[in-house]
């Protein structure tokens, strides 16, 4: 019996590694080892998610992460940088606290917004009420007196708090169509409130502040158990804090019923006055090719409801832990390999839009810009961006890829130029051939991507790790190619009105952000 049990165990090992057997190629097979037997991974996870934490624009923690990272490329004899683009509005969140205490004492699960003004030290206890379904823009002016010393509440009553799929698997058929027909109905009369006030969803706030509201109750679910996506506050003067969609409901139904719910609030955050705002440039200098580059991409910053691990953590770590290991194995590339750390992208891609409008000489000369951002899955798509011969380069150096790691990706020849969503969008639009490295779901848009949930927990490390060595081969091979990469650009087809596509046009990054 153990004589067998170690022959299957051996057929297991054998078969599980097959998809990263051995190369021709010894740095190849130098990374793949490194990234498996020496992993950086976790280490620099717990370092950047839990110690740092979010890195929100214009925070300490921002600029706390952008020395740890270049501190941490010093320490692997990589040359590293922060270099500065703009200004922002400095913030630093405190401790937010939301009680109930009428009609009944309860904490309620919730958050201020990010740049959110403070309640001074104190408690600000007030009735809640709700927007009201009113006529038009006269009749809500003639009504917003009421708000004078009240929290009011903007967001939507959820007929659930159940997910789809949840729905899917327990209801029945005609419960869960029955549950969408009145989800439907009740947003579509939602954003007929809304709009019959005569302001929108972001500027119905700054008005309810000036009429005298004491604050802004919100609740954005994303649509998944305990989700919800954190973003920045309008108010300048008043706290906006967001609540979870069972607490929210629950003094939603008690301001409809007539039990007059009261709420205590406390916001503690600092402004910190206008900041400078960087990206981090790590740099292993080319011998051959210095002045061409291949450049791994990540945005460093993002919204700070959780701590930013998969939004963009994991993309972080990855380009980390890609250019720790070609230090060790691939010490002297044939070109340049840049790493960009990105700020603000969640803003408008400011960073990468900055480094491309201030180095035209580093961007004319790009081999390849591989930049990974949607999660933490592994990487299952690449597209071409448009650029008519990517299929030969990319399809040349995908080649060397183990095969477990090349199989799950799907390539899309010449693809469509991306016009925005993340950092490689702002190389694209200036004529680099820029890629998107597009990870599995793991439903990354209900629950970690922007919301309270975006955790160190969320990171399946398996995935990363095969991301990070699939950008070491990649940037390996691009270093190493005798080509130069091609920039020829397909035609683009007629658009929606007719008329011949135009490819992306570069944009200028806001490079004061946050005091309007």
């Amino acid at each position: 019996m153990k004589i067998l049990s170690r022959c299957l165990f051996l057929i297991l090992l054998i078969s599980g590694n097959m998809g990263m057997a051995q190369t021709k190629d010894p740095v190849i097979d130098g990374i793949v080892k490194e990234a498996t037997e020496n992993s950086q991974l976790e280490k620099l996870a717990h370092e950047l998610m839990d110690v740092i934490g979010p890195r929100l624009v214009g925070s300490p923690q921002m600029m706390q992460a952008h020395e740890w990272a270049v501190a941490k490329y010093k320490g692997w004899n990589i040359t590293a940088k922060n270099e500065k683009w703009g200004e922002w509005r400095g913030w630093e969140r405190g401790v937010s606290h939301i009680d109930m205490v009428s009609p009944r004492v309860k904490s309620l699960e919730g958050m201020q917004l990010a740049w959110s003004p403070s309640t001074a030290g104190k408690d600000v206890i007030a009735e809640v009420i709700i927007i009201p379904d009113l006529a038009d823009s006269l009749a809500f002016a003639k009504w917003i007196p009421a708000v004078k010393g009240k929290f009011v509440m903007i967001s939507m009553l959820q007929p659930t708090g159940r997910p789809d799929y949840n729905w899917e698997e327990f209801g029945t058929k005609d419960s869960f169509a029955k549950m969408k027909k009145e989800r439907d109905e009740k947003t579509e009369a939602w954003t007929k409130r809304i709009t019959k006030t005569g302001y929108t969803t972001r500027t119905i706030a700054v008005a309810l502040e000036k009429a005298g509201a004491v604050g802004i109750v919100t609740s954005y679910w994303s649509k998944g158990f305990g989700a919800n996506k954190i973003f920045g506050a309008a108010t300048k003067k008043i706290p906006t804090v967001d609540i979870s969609l069972e607490d929210y409901g629950l003094l939603y139904r008690l301001t409809e019923s007539g039990h007059t719910p009261k709420i205590s609030v406390r916001g503690d955050a600092k402004e910190t006055g206008i900041v400078p705002t960087f990206n981090t440039i790590g740099e292993i200098k080319g011998t051959e090719k210095p002045d061409e580059y291949v450049i791994l991409s990540a945005h460093f910053d993002s919204w700070d409801g959780g701590s930013g691990a998969t939004d963009n953590g994991t993309g972080t770590i990855v380009m980390m832990e890609a250019m720790r290991i070609l230090k060790k194995m691939y010490p002297n590339p044939k070109r340049t390999i840049l790493v960009g750390h990105w700020g603000s992208e969640e803003q408008g891609l400011n960073g990468s839009r900055a480094f491309v409008e201030d180095h035209p000489e580093i961007v004319k000369n790009i081999q390849a810009v591989f930049n990974q951002d949607n999660g933490t899955g592994r990487v299952v798509n690449i597209s071409g961006q448009g650029f008519l011969n990517s299929y030969d380069y990319l399809g040349r150096w995908l080649t060397k890829v183990p095969e477990a790691i090349k199989t799950p990706i799907e390539t899309k020849f010449p693809g469509a130029p991306g016009g925005g969503g993340s950092d490689f969008a702002s190389f694209v639009a200036a004529g680099a051939p820029a890629f998107s490295l597009s990870s599995l779901n793991w439903s990354y848009g209900t629950y970690t991507w922007h919301t309270n949930r975006d955790t160190y927990d969320k990171v399946v490390f398996d995935d990363v790790r095969s991301n990070a060595i699939l950008a070491a081969i990649m940037a390996y091979q691009a270093s190493e190619d005798p080509a130069k990469t091609s920039r020829d650009k397909i035609i683009l087809p007629l658009n929606a009105k007719g008329e011949p596509g135009v490819w992306p046009e570069q944009k200028k990054p806001t490079r004061k952000g946050g005091l309007d």
